[in-house]
C-alpha cells in the first residue's frame, strides 16, 4: 500500500500537479524557480563571460613571463569560462519548466562541468590565498617554495582532485520521463538520493569546507602580519602587501558571499529531505537553496576583479624588472604578485 502511495505521488509530482516533494508526502509550488534562475544565471552569463574574456585575453597575449600568481589566475578564469558556458543550456532549461530536450548523456555532461568547475574555482582561489600569505608573511621562503614549476604541478594536482571527486556526477546526473517531460537532475532520482547525499557531504567538506578554513587562516595571518608593519617585509614592499591585502580580502568577500550561503543552504536542505523533517522546513530550506544558486554564480563575475586588482601591480614590477635586469627585482616579481 506504501508504495503504491509512493508511485501515485510520483506520478502527479512529475505531471505538474502542484510540486510533491522527493519525500512524496510535501507539497509546495515552485514556479518561481523559472523566472530566478534564467533571469540569475543570464546576468551572470552576461557579465561574466565578458569580464573572463578580457581578463583571459590579457593574461594569454599581454604577459610574456607567467609567474606562480598568473598560473593560478588563468587557471581560475579557464573554471569559470567553463562555467559559464554551461548556463545557456541551464537557462533554457529552466525557463521551459525543467523540460531538458538534449538527452541524457548531455544532461550528465553539463551537470559535470557546472560542478567541476565551481570547485575548480574555489580550490584555486585557494591556491591564491596561499600564494599571497606566503608572500606577505614569508616573502624570503616563498621565493623558492612558490615558483612557477611548482604552481603547474599543483594546478594539475587541483584539475586531477576535482576530476576524481566530480566523477561520480556522471553516475548520479540522470534524466527521468513522465507525462511528455524529460528532467535532468540536479541531484539524482529518488531511488540513488540516500547515496548521493553521502557523497554530496563528502565533496562538500573536502572540496569547500577545508580550502574555507585555509582561506580563513591565510587571512587571519596575514592581517596580523601587515597590522606588525615592520616586523614582516623583507623584499615584499608596503605596496605590495596593500594589494596582497586586497586581493585576498576579495577572495574572502567571494567565499562569504557566494560560496557558504548555497553550501549550507544545500547542506540543511539535502541533510532535512534525506531525514524526511517536516514540511514546512523542507520547503524553507529548498526555497533559501535554489535562492542561492544563481548567487554562487556570482563569483564567476567577481574573480576578474581579482585578475585586475592584482594586475596593476604585475606590470609595474615586470617593467621595473625588465628595465633594472637585477636578481633581486625579479626575485620581488615572482612574490610581491
Amino acid at each position: 500500500m506504501q508504495k503504491t502511495y509512493k508511485w501515485l505521488m510520483a506520478a502527479l509530482n512529475d505531471c505538474g500537479v502542484g510540486n510533491i516533494s522527493t519525500q512524496y508526502r510535501c507539497k509546495f509550488q515552485e514556479d518561481y524557480k523559472h523566472i530566478l534562475l534564467p533571469a540569475g544565471y543570464g546576468l551572470v552569463f552576461l557579465v561574466g563571460l565578458v569580464l573572463n574574456a578580457v581578463a583571459l585575453y590579457a593574461m594569454l597575449f599581454r604577459i610574456k613571463r607567467w609567474n606562480a600568481s598568473t598560473i593560478f589566475m588563468v587557471n581560475l578564469t579557464a573554471c569559470d569560462t567553463l562555467y559559464i558556458l554551461t548556463l545557456p543550456f541551464l537557462i533554457y532549461y529552466y525557463a521551459d519548466k525543467n523540460d531538458w530536450h538534449f538527452g541524457e548523456p548531455f544532461c550528465k555532461i553539463i551537470r559535470f562541468l557546472f560542478y567541476a568547475n565551481l570547485y575548480g574555482s574555489i580550490l584555486f582561489l585557494t591556491c591564491i590565498s596561499v600564494h599571497r600569505f606566503m608572500g606577505v608573511c614569508h616573502p624570503v621562503r616563498s621565493m623558492h617554495w612558490v615558483t612557477a614549476h611548482r604552481a603547474r604541478l599543483l594546478s594539475v594536482a587541483v584539475w586531477a582532485i576535482v576530476l576524481i571527486f566530480q566523477a561520480p556526477v556522471f553516475h548520479f546526473a540522470r534524466t527521468t520521463v513522465s507525462c511528455k517531460e524529460s528532467v535532468c537532475h540536479d541531484t539524482t532520482p529518488e531511488k540513488l538520493f540516500d547515496d548521493f547525499w553521502v557523497y554530496s557531504s563528502v565533496v562538500s567538506v573536502v572540496l569547500f569546507a577545508f580550502p574555507f578554513c585555509v582561506v580563513l587562516v591565510c587571512s587571519g595571518l596575514m592581517v596580523r602580519a601587515l597590522l606588525k608593519g615592520g616586523g614582516v617585509g623583507g623584499s615584499t614592499s608596503l605596496r605590495s602587501k596593500k594589494k596582497s591585502a586586497r586581493t585576498i580580502v576579495l577572495v574572502m568577500l567571494a567565499f562569504m558571499v557566494c560560496f557558504l550561503p548555497f553550501h549550507i543552504t544545500r547542506g540543511l536542505y539535502y541533510w532535512f529531505r534525506h531525514h524526511e523533517v517536516n514540511c514546512i522546513l523542507l520547503e524553507a530550506t529548498s526555497v533559501a537553496y535554489k535562492v542561492m544558486r544563481p548567487l554562487v554564480s556570482v563569483n564567476s563575475c567577481i574573480d576578474p576583479i581579482l585578475y585586475l586588482l592584482a594586475g596593476q601591480g604585475f606590470r609595474s614590477l615586470s617593467k621595473r624588472a625588465t628595465k633594472s635586469g637585477t636578481i633581486a627585482e625579479r626575485k620581488s616579481l615572482s612574490t610581491a604578485v
